[in-house]
Formats: C-alpha cells, structure tokens, sequence
C-alpha cells in the first residue's frame, strides 16, 4: 500500500497538463483476503494481483484524511509490444470493478497489449467502503397513481438518506465524480504510467469524459460504451428516459405475442401490453412482499436492460406468474427480496451517494409531483419513476464542487445502442456533441445496454477491438446493424 505525497496531490489537483512527481511503486500481492473472499479466489485463479493506492478524501487538504483505494491487474501478456494500461469501470454508480479484468479472456488481443486495470471507486467495493442503513438495496421506485402513492415514496426518501447520515456523514460530500476521476489519475500516476487508457459502460462513460475534462492530456485511447447525459446527469439521470423504456417494452411485448402459443400473454403487442398494464394496476403479494404500481415499473426497466430471448423469456416468465398463469420463479423471488430487504450487493447504497454528490436537487417534494403530473398522459407507465424524489432531495450534504461541464476535443470512441432503454439515444448523442473530437459507432435495432463485448455483434466488437490495439479511430460516424434471426 502506498501513500501519495503532498506534491502528487497538488499535481492531480492542479492544471490537467501537469506532471505528477514520481510515486513509490504499487506492491501487488494475491487478491484474495480470506477463505470466504470468492472473488478474490477467483482473480488469483485468473492470474491477478491486487493492490491499494492511497488518496485524499478531500483533495484540497492532501494532508487530511485518506482513503484506500482498491485496484487490481493482469499483466499484459505481449509484453514486446505492450502498450499501457486500460483502466475500466462497469457502470452503476456504486458498480466496483476488480472483477473486470477477468474480461481478459473476452478481447485477448487487447489484454495481449494492455495490463487490464480494474479501480474500485472510492467508497464502492474495497475503496474504502460507505455504509447506509437501508432495508432496500435501490431507492428507485415509482410513484405510483396519485398523491398518496407519491407520499409514500417521499417517506422512503427521507428514510434512505437519514440511513446514510448514520454511517459515514464526514466522507459524503467527497463522493463526486471529480474525485473519482483524480483517483485514476492518482492510479495512473502510482503506476508510472504517462498515459491512460479507459473503457467504461453506463455511468463509466461520465467518469471518463469528467476524466478527459480535468486530465484530457494524459488520456490515451479511451472507449465510452452506453453513454450518459452529460447535461442530466446526477439524481435525475433516468428523468427523460420513459420513452426509451416504453420502446423497449413495446418491442418485448412484440416479441411476446409472437409466441402466444408458449406464454399465453395475448397474440398481438397491444394485447401482451394490456396484460403489463394490469399487473401495474393490480397489487400481487409474492413471498410476503407486495408488487404494485411502485415496484411494476422498476421491474420491468431492470428487465428490459437486454433483448435477448433469454432476457424476453425471463420477463415473460415473470408477468406469466404476476398474472397467476404460471408458479413465481426463482428470478422474481430473488429480485423481490433484494428490493425489500437490501439483501446483495446494493450498490446503490454508495451509487446514490455519488449522485447526491455530484449536482445538488430541489428539496421540496411538490417539485417532483408536479413534474410527474405534467408528464402523466405522455409517459403513464414509466415517468413517475424516471421524475420520482429520490433521496437527494433530503441529503445531509450539499455538493462541494460545481457541476462538470463536459465540452472538450479529445479523442474517444463512443458506443451505443439506438433503443438503450436505461442511458437512451439521444443522451449518447449528447455526449458524443460535447466529445467534439469523438466518434460513434450505432448498433441499430438493439434494445440494450451496454453493447462491446456483451451483445456480440461482431461489427462493434472489431472496431472497438482495432481502436484500442491498433489505434485506428473510425473517420466518421458508423453503424452496424444486428444480424437476421
């Protein structure tokens, strides 16, 4: 474990064209802590090692309080042709990343040339960890049909935030995506390295384009897979999305009445919808917890974040038993205890730190009920979750640092698909508009999240895999288009 000295801090916090001073290098050791620490054995299994780097909590006084901050690596395995190190983060926020580089047996050529790096964010995972007493592990929720509904929301809100002031109160205003940032840097740095590269889904594509704002000069080749609204990102981030997920959900439904015969859900779209649209207004009890208008919608958008058949079937499967044709299985029993319980990893718990974090909210609640009401003929099923309170609005902190504006010209590969239902088309073009120097690569007609390595469209796949080996940045905007089946 190392600890970066005051000059290093200065340097990360300073201008993005400054050079860090040198740093002791990082000791790795195994990654597994114990005999109960399954991942752990699974990256020593995989060759990883792991390591700690320590940070400021707070970067204006490098001299205060620090943070650990966990990363793991496996070392490329061309080292002739070696190029750096790929920094990567799986999503969330709140998603940790150790595990990532297990993707390594996923895009061999690009693990032949990079050591893979995955960076627990701070207060996510081994970072340092901030601990909330909730008794869910998401506080999404909708607010259902009428104020009564909304109300109920609005308790829960003020509940999940209170159960973050117990725990860490001190480290929550230090839970920004700008700090965030200055730790890869600050990893960067601890690992000699003079560039880096990055490769981030979901959330991870606003980590890295606040990244390629404060250190743009130090960025190598750097790949943003699902990206979010830089203009809405924060505690709204889902808040212009309904159409997206309605889409989405439109074209399962499609999916579903084409095999009427084997779910039985109604043979045309609009027949499969109105069978959704029932169990929205209805109210099932399944292992002692109650589905009703403010859980339907979150379940439906947590199952609609792929298109696969296998995705299509399990939410089938699912409306199948809510609508008491078929036994509850064991996916819907699982997802519902977690939701009521906060069994799991419940990474939420420290995402909705970050967001919290990140762009301060209005504190009166009316703010959001009239939004929704607004919003209620054109987005009914959806909207009163994506413009639903959340517990920001009743946060103990306030955000200590302005919101980033992202508006810069280095180079990155942005790619998505055209009917994301969770960070939705028009908001990927919208950080392709700020990234003025970057490229975008379409998969048309998926209804997905998170496209490299995932959907297995081989178009996508190769021209990402040659951006990152070989450096070769597509000339301009380019689609690929899914496969007949």
């Amino acid at each position: 474990m190392i600890k970066l000295g005051t000059a290093v801090v200065l340097a990360l916090t300073a201008a993005p064209a400054a050079q860090a001073a040198p740093t002791p290098p990082v000791r790795w050791q195994s990654c597994a802590t114990g005999s109960g620490d399954q991942l752990g054995k699974q990256l020593d299994a995989a060759g990883a090692q792991c390591a700690t780097v320590q940070v400021p909590m707070d970067y204006r006084k490098p001299e205060g309080r620090s943070l650990s901050i966990a990363i793991s690596r496996i070392k490329a395995t061309d080292t002739a042709r070696r190029r750096g190190v790929l920094l990567m983060n799986p999503g969330g926020p709140g998603g940790g990343a150790l595990s990532m580089v297990l993707l390594n047996k996923e895009m061999p050529e690009v693990a032949a040339r990079y050591d893979l790096i995955g960076m627990d964010p701070r207060f996510v995972g081994r970072s340092s960890p901030i601990t909330c007493r909730w008794r869910t592990d998401t506080f999404l929720r909708s607010a259902g049909s009428d104020r009564a509904t909304f109300d109920k929301g609005v308790r829960l809100a003020r509940e999940l935030a209170g159960g973050c002031a117990e725990g860490d109160r001190e480290a929550l205003p230090y839970a920004t995506t700008r700090n965030t940032a200055r730790d890869m840097d600050a990893v960067r740095a601890a690992l000699g390295e003079e560039k880096l590269s990055y490769l981030g889904y979901s959330y991870g594509t606003y980590l890295g384009a606040t990244y390629l704002q404060m250190f743009g000069s130090r960025a190598d080749r750097v790949v943003l897979d699902s990206a979010a609204d830089p203009e809405v990102y924060g505690p709204g981030l889902l808040s212009r999305n309904a159409p997206a997920m309605d889409a989405a959900l439109r074209r399962w439904a499609a999916w579903t009445a084409a095999r009427s015969a084997k779910y039985g859900l109604g043979d045309t779209r609009d027949a499969v919808l109105a069978r959704v649209e029932k169990i929205n207004r209805g109210s099932v009890r399944v292992g002692g917890h109650r589905v009703d208008d403010r859980v339907v919608p979150l379940w439906l958008f947590e199952r609609l974040y792929s298109d696969t058949p296998k995705a299509y079937d399990t939410l089938a499967s699912e409306a199948r038993a809510l609508l008491g044709k078929a036994p509850v299985p064991d996916s819907l029993r699982e997802r519902l205890a977690a939701l009521f319980t906060g069994v799991g990893d419940a990474s939420d718990r420290a995402g909705t730190a970050v967001l919290c974090a990140d762009r301060g909210v209005s504190r009166d609640p009316d703010t959001y009920y009239r939004d929704i009401e607004r919003h209620r003929a054109s987005e009914p099923l959806f909207g009163p979750m994506t413009r639903n309170i959340t517990p920001c609005a009743f946060w103990p902190a306030k955000p200590v640092e302005p919101v980033t504006t992202i508006a810069n010209s280095v180079p990155a590969l942005i790619v998505g698909a055209e009917g994301d239902p969770a960070t939705n088309y028009r908001g990927q073009q919208s950080m392709h508009r700020a990234l003025t120097g970057s490229r975008m690569i379409t998969l048309q007609g998926a209804y997905r999240h998170t496209v490299y390595l995932v959907d297995g469209n081989a178009c996508v796949d190769t021209k990402v895999t040659r951006y990152l080996v070989d450096g070769v940045m597509p000339a301009q905007d380019v689609t690929c288009e899914r496969p007949a089946t």
